[in-house]
């Protein structure tokens, strides 16, 4: 008998063995699953037995087929379109793996009871779900009808360790000497964005940058997701939280920065700046917290003072108490992009200055290239804002 004995009648098998358990509030062991596979009348030998239940465990607790590719340590996410439409991106592009599920249903019961751990409901009057998983990975999912066909399940991987700069410079995210750059702009506690697309590596430089702070500094992160993994002695970590079905218990990003302000932050970092968080943000920044810094999605740095902009009004602030507040508050954008072969790189380093009507805009003062960064007409600018002896940078 082979060992996937289990796989002609998979979901009723698993549904008996959930029943089984459930009867006996017993935990998923492998002692206790290999219990109820012989509970269902299933003749197996212990061998069979053994492998059966390990992969009927994983189904009931762990992520079922996605499991290697979440223990890959190159995989950065993992997405699910179709019951043999499995796809990973390991920092080259999207790859489609030899990895299925039996059906569209199995699709959805992985993604319900992933959405369940998390604490979040997933089901017909609620079929989305935007989620952490204890062990830090980010869950997306949409069942059917919204998401046409099959249910689409997006996870993205947090890795416990953070990348130093040094191992990005290696990759190639930075250009040779770039990293002096970046770690002059952490030593002058400049305030800075991060710009980029959706997968550019935003949060990983974000944590490499933050791992550059002095130990002596108190770094508290604002997060909708704890993803940021800085390697620093003294992290303060906020995360937001959704309302429960009554519709109470909600705690915004806004609602983190505010407390933020009052727990005495050397540098005030926010994951990411998408909302109303912006106008707090802003006054922080003005109102003598140095160095803080966060990501925003941008298609180009020079997009950044319109997209904080639109931010901005939709709070309540309006255009030219913005472009005031911004001037003061922002001194460097760094701009991420991934290019045709997936390789992630700072496109350009941008500084802010403002222009003649007093909106602000930015200028360009580095920009990729393979040999070190080459400089544009805002790098004197730059230079005279990392202060030191930069000049041979």
């Amino acid at each position: 008998m082979r060992s996937d004995a289990t796989a002609g009648d998979g979901p009723a098998l698993l549904d008996g063995v959930r029943r089984w358990l459930a009867e006996r509030s017993a935990e998923p062991t492998p002692a206790r699953v290999a219990q109820a596979l012989r509970a269902q009348g299933r003749v197996l030998g212990d061998a069979e037995v053994l492998g059966a239940a390990e992969r009927l465990r994983s189904e009931l607790v762990g992520s079922g087929p996605l499991e290697p590719l979440l223990a890959d340590p190159a995989v950065t996410d993992v997405l699910v379109t179709a019951p043999d439409r499995v796809w990973v991106d390991r920092g080259g592009g999207l790859e489609l793996t030899p990895v299925t599920f039996p059906d569209a249903a199995a699709v959805r019961r992985l993604a319900q009871r992933l959405a369940a751990v998390a604490g979040r409901r997933l089901d017909d009057a609620r079929p989305w779900a935007d989620a952490r998983l204890p062990d830090g990975t980010r869950l997306h999912a949409v069942l059917p009808p919204v998401a046409v066909g099959c249910t689409c399940l997006s996870l993205r991987v947090v890795r416990p360790r953070a990348f130093t700069l040094d191992e990005l410079a290696a990759a190639g995210t930075v250009p040779p000497g770039g990293d002096r750059i970046l770690r002059a702009l952490i030593a002058a506690r400049l305030s800075f964005l991060v710009s980029g697309g959706t997968g550019t590596g935003k949060t990983t430089l974000l944590s490499a940058l933050l791992g550059l702070v002095g130990p002596g500094e108190r770094i508290v992160l604002a997060e909708d997701s704890a993803e940021l993994r800085p390697e620093h002695p003294h992290v303060v970590r906020l995360e937001t939280r959704p309302a429960n079905q009554e519709g109470a218990g909600l705690v915004t990003l806004e609602d983190l920065v505010r407390q933020a302000l009052r727990m005495r932050p050397d540098r005030l970092v926010v994951g990411e700046v998408r909302g109303p968080e912006v106008v707090h943000l802003l006054a922080a920044l003005n109102t003598g917290h140095e160095g803080g810094c966060g990501t925003v999605h941008a298609n180009a740095a020079a997009d950044v003072p319109a997209r904080l902009e639109a931010l901005g009004t939709a709070a309540g602030l309006d255009r030219s108490a913005l472009h005031s507040q911004l001037a003061a508050a922002l001194s460097v954008v760094l701009h991420l992009v991934r290019d045709h072969a997936g390789r992630r790189r700072i496109a350009e380093v941008h500084v802010l200055e403002r222009d003649p009507s007093g909106l602000v805009r930015t200028v360009p003062a580095l920009r990729w290239d393979a040999e070190a960064f080459a400089r544009e007409r805002g790098w004197e600018r730059l230079r005279e804002l990392l202060g030191g002896d930069v000049g041979a940078l």
